[in-house]
């Protein structure tokens, strides 16, 4: 079936009206919720796409079109399309945007996109969505056609003159990360063996040799983390450093003087030396699976306080902060307070917690309403987009695009009782 859901409600068109409409869904909103305006820098440096190969000057001159248009599969999962039309409702409404209307169109299957698509007015035409791959490679055959796409794809290799990712990519994050480190650390790698885990490790190694750190040691563990301990044990080399430390207990017990036996009292208490080779960890897991990892690393005298232990942008959760063994690790995001306003409102008005992936389509909502009230053409669109000096203010950091792909200026945040703070 196909589904229109107009959501001209949510957006008050005439401003000079004495009454103010209300999204339908909405039940308690603040009435003094402040007009905002995205925080927009743009260089004058040229696009680096040649469109002209791509559409030509006819199409280029075209107005972007004030209707935008959500598009989305109906078998996509219900809990992340209910809240992404929310969001985009919500967004629309908190921020007051004049001349921005929606509609939300699903489909069903790879022809019903087509004929939607084939049947839509497309000159400076913007669609949020697909969410999903596949649906994103059907919509690449339409860049000829005027349109901007805005995915939510995470296969960068789908980014093309008119499609634009936006997603938490992990490249973008452990950027943000190796450029944090004091000059000549040594990094390991733990990662489970799972789809997360080898595309960290694919990346992680030309990211590395950009920066002024360097990767010297790895380990995976299975999926069912049957051999995590193992996995654990051989990245901080456990027997050979065991090893040693018997072997200097050994030497100290056959002498006699003072001296040597305060020192083997000392090392007594531990199982283990403690010339580990490496000075972070990078610990490619999240989720429940994070919290029974973590602690087994302490466990095996990977001594977090000698070590530095650091995740990435998927440790952006509340549940991993109040954890004994994380407390001074540190990954790449934005402070929760920079988007605690928009998951109080959420959750006061659909009366749900906001998912974290959530805040995607909401970033989108101020640089849209930005080309239609400048009044831009496709082609002055383009060059804002494809222009890298280009700063968008977002709930997750300011972002721009490079290669029509979404990156963010990060902070590093530390984790401490209870809270990750920014400390870069």
């Amino acid at each position: 079936m196909i589904l229109f859901i107009f959501l001209y409600s949510c957006s008050p068109v005439n401003y000079t009206s004495s009454k103010e409409t209300k999204p339908t869904s909405i039940k308690k909103i603040d009435e003094e919720t402040k007009k905002e305006k995205p925080d927009i820098k743009i260089s004058k440096q040229n696009s680096s796409i040649d469109l002209n190969t791509v559409l030509d000057q006819t199409l280029l001159k075209s107005k972007i079109q004030q209707n935008v248009t959500f598009i989305a599969s109906a078998n996509d999962d219900k809990n992340i399309l209910n809240q992404f039309v929310n969001v985009i409702e919500l967004a629309v409404y908190e921020k007051k945007f004049k001349n921005l209307k929606f509609e939300i169109k699903y489909y069903d299957n790879h022809q019903e996109l087509k004929n939607f698509l084939n049947t839509t007015n497309k000159k400076g035409k913007i669609f949020i969505g697909p969410i999903n791959s596949l649906d994103t490679e059907v919509i690449n055959y339409y860049c000829n056609t005027g349109s901007i796409f805005f995915s939510f794809s995470s296969n960068k290799k789908l980014a093309n003159e008119c499609t634009y990712l936006v997603n938490f990519f992990p490249d973008n994050e452990l950027k943000e990360v190796f450029e944090f480190f004091p000059t000549n650390s040594k990094v390991a790698i733990l990662y489970p063996e799972n789809n997360y885990g080898y595309s960290i490790n694919n990346i992680v190694d030309e990211i590395a040799n950009q920066s002024n750190s360097v990767i010297v040691n790895r380990a995976s563990y299975k999926d069912d983390m049957t051999n995590v301990r193992e996995a654990i044990k051989e990245l901080g080399q456990y027997e050979l450093r065991k090893y040693e430390l018997n072997r200097q207990k050994k030497i100290l017990a056959n002498k006699k003087d003072d001296q040597s036996k305060k020192r083997l009292q000392k090392l007594e208490k531990f199982k283990t030396t403690k010339d580990l080779d490496f000075t972070h960890i990078l610990i490619a897991d999240y989720g429940i699976r994070l919290l029974q990892v973590v602690p087994l690393l302490p466990y095996y005298d990977i001594d977090p306080n000698l070590v530095k232990f650091v995740g990435t942008g998927v440790w952006d959760d509340p549940a991993f902060f109040d954890e004994p063994s994380l407390q001074g690790s540190i990954f790449p995001g934005i402070e929760e307070k920079k988007r605690k306003d928009l998951f109080d409102s959420y959750s006061q008005i659909y009366e749900k917690k906001l998912l974290r992936i959530s805040t995607l389509p909401y970033d989108l909502i101020g640089l849209i309403s930005y080309a239609i009230n400048q009044n831009l053409t496709l082609n002055d669109f383009y060059n804002l987009l494809n222009n890298k000096n280009s700063r968008f203010a977002g709930i997750d950091g300011g972002f721009y695009f490079n290669n029509s792909i979404i990156e963010r200026d990060l902070d590093i945040l530390e984790i401490n009782n209870g809270y990750a703070y920014k400390i870069n």
